[in-house]
């Protein structure tokens, strides 16, 4: 499976981005998609995951209520909405996917990552 994030750019606190994942050469969908980032200085951390069905979602508590992960799997793509953005949201986020049944957040668990889309916030 091929992954390209895109999506990211500068944005002012309180704004909104909307982060796509196109894949490419595999199973989409029926591959558990995540997105996580990593922010300068610091380790990769989850921000949320999705279910091939779409039906089971998870998220980190530092996103919750403010980021939205969703799937369409007739055009091999996921989504981060995220909203209500913070300067801490800043990182590079990455798409990331493995075939499974069950919803993930641990990183190392997945066997596929896109190249990673920058995001800024500023105050």
């Amino acid at each position: 499976v091929q992954l390209q994030a895109f999506g990211g750019g500068l944005v002012q606190a309180g704004a909104s981005l909307r982060l796509s994942c196109a894949a490419s050469g595999g199973t989409f969908s029926r591959s558990v998609m995540g997105w996580f980032r990593q922010a300068p200085g610091k380790e990769r951390e989850f921000v949320a995951a999705i279910s091939w069905s779409g039906g089971s979602t998870r998220y980190a508590d530092s996103v919750k209520g403010r980021f939205t992960i969703s799937r369409d799997n007739a055009k091999n793509t996921v989504y981060l909405q995220m909203n209500s953005l913070k300067p801490e949201d800043t990182a590079v986020y990455y798409c990331a996917a493995v075939s499974a049944n069950i919803v993930t957040t641990i990183a190392s668990r997945y066997n596929y990552w896109g190249q990673g889309t920058e995001v800024t916030v500023s105050s």
